[in-house]
């Protein structure tokens, strides 16, 4: 038996969080993904799990042991489906992380149609409104929606979008019209806690100022789709993205106001850790969802 197949079987155990889901995962059994893990610690002199029999939990070794296991076995795959590009052959796992406003969405379709194009490519799909650590957590890349702040990943913009103000006609006509972003200070306003800065809001004056307010209201949940809902019911303001908002602007459902105080430099972008070679199934991804968007926009 090769170290790299009992490399594979630990980093299998570990990102599966037990030997047992990783059973499931792998379709390897328990048994046989116990002996690699035991021979790998056998030909390294060093334990690098520590098992009850409930729990296991990684070792100060068996933690330096993954991180650099992991890099190098991605750079192997990595090797590998450069070699396979060049027959069209995609196949293994593409873990992506998204946000549920994004999969929630029509513009969620997009994933769909990429899992059709390609049935033997194993799209897996993790939904969370978290920036999760690509490396640490697995992941081969992930689709933020925001404005992209500096950082050590590679990222290739797929798309613009915007923020929109909005509220429903019944709104207006309760509370009148909204012309400054002040006024939101006396105003209820539906708070996404997915926004990292909450129930402080930020505009951009005509004149480049920042403007931060900070806002009140009825709701505060995590989930754009339970605001827009909320906004067309006429609890309060809700601050959306035009994917989310945009047939029911368009519907008359609601209102968008303050648009000259909303910055326009928002993206949808895809990010990936910086590696040596970049997979093939990350690099046609990216350039599926980047000809999916132009094709989708207006």
């Amino acid at each position: 038996m090769d170290t790299l197949t009992r490399i594979r079987a630990f980093i299998d155990v570990v990102e599966a969080e037990g030997f047992s889901a990783a059973a499931r995962r792998t379709g390897r059994s328990k048994a046989l993904l116990s002996k690699y893990v035991r021979e790998l610690e056998d030909e390294l002199g060093a334990l690098l799990l520590n098992r009850t029999t409930r729990q296991f939990s990684l070792t100060e070794a068996g933690h330096t042991y993954y991180r650099s296991a992991a890099d190098i076995l991605k750079e192997i795959d990595n090797l590998a489906d450069l070699v396979r590009e060049n027959n069209a052959d995609l196949r293994g796992r593409l873990r992506v992380s998204v946000p549920r406003s994004f999969i929630d969405a029509e513009v969620g379709q997009s994933l769909i149609d990429f899992a059709a194009e390609h049935p033997d490519l194993s799209l897996e799909i993790v939904a969370e409104d978290r920036f999760v650590d690509l490396i640490e957590e697995g992941f081969d890349l992930a689709l933020r929606v925001t404005k992209l702040d500096d950082s050590g990943l590679i990222a290739r913009k797929l798309a613009d979008f915007r923020i929109f103000a909005c509220v429903s006609p019944a709104f207006l006509e309760k509370y009148g019209p909204i012309e400054n972003p002040q006024d939101l200070a006396n105003l209820p306003v539906l708070i996404d806690t997915n926004n990292r800065t909450h129930s402080n809001i930020r505009f951009k004056k005509p004149s480049g100022q920042l403007l931060n307010v900070n806002v009140s209201g009825p709701i505060e949940v995590n989930s754009p789709q339970a605001t827009l809902r909320a906004a067309v019911k006429g609890l309060g303001l809700a601050m959306l993205p035009d994917f989310i908002a945009e047939r029911h602007l368009e519907q008359g459902l609601l209102v968008s106001v303050l648009d000259s105080y909303l910055p326009s430099d928002r993206g949808i972008y895809a990010v990936y850790p910086h590696r040596r070679y970049l997979p093939a199934k990350v690099r046609v991804f990216v350039d599926f969802l980047h000809g999916w968007f132009r094709k989708a926009a207006p």
